[in-house]
């Protein structure tokens, strides 16, 4: 039963990721089941998206505690959240699309624990000089993180070139110099 529930899951990132309007009839036509199958699963769309989000949510959770430390500085830990994120990130840039629409109040909060890590890592990198002070942290963390889906939604999203163009680009959304970014995406410390 996990293992349809999970598939339903991905097929409908993969659907609501061309089409964001995508119905559970589109969804149970790509996964090759009728929708009977969906509801039984996931009762009305709103339950699929919720439960979209909050598999989201922990998968982004675990990576940011996975590579974040408090001795760390701001700039490397952002870094290496790209690289782990990276490929997945296609999966969820849906996410954004739905957080504009009808469902933008519920993933809004269920995204908050996500907003709310990254406005501290963007906090410590302006507290440590690293990162810019030209918008609130709780902002700049926002913009910053969409300046990731927006590489990987034009198209770079297989392969390095497209987690460098990431890397670089949100890096200095986040006020780090160019070539501190692109030393910092190429590796070096």
């Amino acid at each position: 039963m996990n293992e349809t529930r999970d598939r339903l899951l991905d097929v409908a990132l993969d659907v609501l990721g061309q089409n964001p309007e995508a119905g559970m009839g589109d969804i149970a036509a790509a996964a090759g089941v009728v929708r009977r199958t969906v509801y039984g699963y996931f009762p009305t769309r709103t339950d699929l998206v919720r439960t979209l989000a909050q598999s989201a949510v922990g998968e982004i959770v675990a990576v940011l505690a996975e590579v974040d430390a408090p001795e760390r500085v701001a700039e490397a830990v952002w870094v290496d959240f790209i690289a782990r994120m990276w490929p997945v990130i296609r999966r969820y840039r849906v996410l954004l699309a739905l957080r504009r629409g009808q469902y933008g109040e519920e993933i809004h909060a269920l995204l908050e624990p996500v907003d709310t890590i990254l406005a501290g890592l963007v906090q410590r990198g302006q507290d440590g000089g690293e990162f810019g002070r030209h918008l609130p942290a709780a902002v700049l963390s926002q913009v910053a993180y969409a300046t990731v889906f927006s590489v990987a939604d034009n198209g770079l999203a297989d392969g390095a070139p497209g987690a460098r163009a990431a890397t670089v680009t949100s890096l200095l959304v986040l006020g780090v110099p160019e070539a501190r970014a692109t030393a910092l995406a190429d590796g070096q410390p």
